[in-house]
């Protein structure tokens, strides 16, 4: 008989939010494969749940350590996973293990409970869905550009995980793509300083980008203004670009301040409008 894959949520940074379940889960655990083990160990030392086996479970070993914990578990051991904070796989490893173990037919059962991404959303006074969750944005701009790109038309909120001093050109980079939307930089999630800065793209707000702590950033849909007609459209990109600016940064600019029009649509209508 294979033992159970538990998937267990542990708090952001607020113990309060540790669930009865996810305590009972982890108390009756044989083996908790975590991201890093010191801080889980610390953790369970803070839960009153002590001397469990801790085994690595990072995104650099997480296919080594399959076959391992497949073995283990087919002696009817019972497995945590558990991330640095929060819902394991979400931006974090272990969906490697789930997707193998459901092929051998073992039980993988989840024990929900705090989730950044949700958490952001819940107070960040933005559209709460549809959503798209990111995780965590390339470290090369011309990625995150790719990355962005097929969301520029797409009506939803999206959510990613940034590094701290990352987060103002993130920022620039993300409205120089999608155009001016709301966003919401939410840190310290549950802890003492928990924060949530709104602004709007284009006019970030007037702080230095020293946050402290994770950082989980909120993008809203969108902005609907009022619909504005083809030929009102192309008479603001005509206007942009006899002085100077280039067509496509010139429907980048229009397109934010217009509802209903993508870039895509304003410069097709530039080149069609030159070929006549």
């Amino acid at each position: 008989m294979y033992g159970t894959v538990w998937i267990v949520a542990t708090p952001l940074g607020n113990l309060g939010d540790f669930s009865p379940r996810a305590r009972q889960t982890l108390e009756g655990a044989d083996i908790v494969l975590a991201e890093d083990t010191r801080r889980a160990g610390h953790l369970l030392q803070l839960a009153g749940i002590p001397g469990k086996r801790l085994i690595s479970l990072h995104e650099h070993n997480e296919v080594q350590r399959i076959e391992e914990v497949l073995a283990l578990l087919s002696q009817g051991m019972q497995v945590a996973v558990v991330s640095d904070a929060g819902t394991p796989l979400i931006a974090d490893p272990g969906y490697r293990l789930v997707a193998a173990c459901r092929r051998q037919g073992i039980s993988v059962v989840p024990v929900p409970g705090p989730c950044a991404p949700i958490t952001a959303l819940m107070a960040s006074g933005l559209p709460p869905y549809p959503f798209v969750f990111l995780g965590f944005l390339p470290r090369k701009s011309g990625d995150t550009r790719a990355l962005l790109r097929p969301y520029a038309d797409l009506s939803a909120t999206l959510v990613f995980f940034e590094r701290k001093n990352r987060v103002l050109p993130t920022l620039e980079l993300v409205h120089e793509v999608l155009g001016g939307r709301e966003f919401c930089i939410a840190r310290e999630l549950t802890k003492k300083h928990e924060q949530f800065i709104n602004g709007r793209l284009g006019q970030l707000p007037d702080f230095d980008g020293e946050l402290l702590g994770e950082v989980t950033v909120v993008i809203g849909p969108p902005v609907e203004i009022q619909a504005t007609s083809g030929p009102q459209v192309l008479a603001l990109v005509q206007t942009l670009i006899r002085e100077g600016v280039r067509p496509k940064d010139a429907a980048r600019t229009v397109r934010d301040q217009v509802s209903g029009w993508s870039v895509k649509q304003i410069y097709e209508m530039i080149v069609e409008q030159d070929s006549e």
